[in-house]
């Protein structure tokens, strides 16, 4: 088997190739849309899955591309033969549907010259048939909105490899300096006793042991460490199950130099030994700047 994990994604015109590539970039595989069939042999050579860390490639191919309709059965049968391995996801929705979606977006449909809308989706729908019986998955997309589709892409990007998992990343900061723009979670931590005002501790930072101490072996510290960690254990698969790829869970004090710092380290630790094949990073934004 020369290359794994490999989904074309074809089908009608308007039936959310885009969102489903959109997920599978999301679930960590490298995605072309697009992609002139003609090409495909020549792009399966290079050694990109060596040198990125992938869950596999994916590729639009439909009939935005001339040579498409003429050329795909044979190049993709040429590929089998050769030991590729790919699975051909095709997308359908129903004609009034199709109708009401580019009536909407105000797009043109690709084989609308000299021809009405209703007249091209059909023609599409003919010119694709054979594709379509020989698809390996056919999914209707008529009722599905855009999140509900990006979950059953995920699902399938999850049963065909290895599905990239969530990105978290733990920030500690001070509210004094803002709240960070790109959190997702916020969590204030100013209820914690405050090392600021404990003379030997006040120079030191979050990171430092007696801080650490200080801070989390406190008991109302202890018991939301222990509450706050159960909601994101919880929280965690829900938000992969919705296709978010990045999570950052803030911690905020006063000036973002202590307690802040103290918990993140914490809780960044604590997610580290419960997913360690996740990526998980821990970053202090104010911890210089008090």
């Amino acid at each position: 088997m020369k290359t794994h994990n490999i989904i074309i994604i074809t089908g009608y015109s308007g039936s959310g190739k885009s969102t489903a590539i959109a997920a599978l970039e999301d679930a960590g595989y490298y995605c072309v849309d697009n992609m002139p069939v003609a090409l495909l042999p020549k792009f399966l050579e290079l050694p990109i899955e060596r040198d990125f860390k992938m869950a596999g490639l994916a590729f639009v191919m439909d009939v935005r591309e001339k040579g498409f309709l003429v050329s795909h059965a044979a190049i993709f049968e040429s590929l089998r033969i050769q030991g590729y391995a790919f699975k051909i996801l095709f997308l359908e929705a129903d004609e009034d549907i199709l109708i009401h979606r580019y009536s909407q977006t105000r797009r043109h449909h690709p084989l609308s010259r000299n021809k009405n809308l209703t007249d091209s989706i059909r023609m599409e729908k003919e010119q694709l048939k054979d594709l379509r019986t020989a698809a390996d998955l056919i999914i209707n997309t008529s009722y599905c909105n855009v999140h509900e589709l990006k979950s059953m892409i995920q699902n399938i990007a999850q049963k065909s490899g290895v599905l990239s998992s969530i990105h978290i990343t733990v920030l500690s900061f001070g509210f004094k300096f803002g709240i960070p723009k790109d959190a997702d979670l916020v969590m204030d931590v100013r209820f914690i006793s405050n090392p600021f005002f404990v003379p030997e501790l006040k120079p030191l930072d979050g990171t430092s042991h007696s801080v650490k101490s200080h801070v989390l072996d406190n008991a109302e510290c202890q018991e939301f460490m222990r509450r706050y960690l159960d909601l994101i254990i919880y929280l965690i698969p829900l938000y992969e199950k919705e296709g978010k790829a990045y999570l950052t869970l803030a911690v905020g004090c006063t000036g973002g130099r202590h307690r802040s710092v103290a918990v993140a380290e914490a809780i960044g630790e604590h997610l580290g030994n419960q997913y360690p094949s996740k990526h998980i990073e821990v970053h202090h934004r104010d911890i210089l700047l008090t």
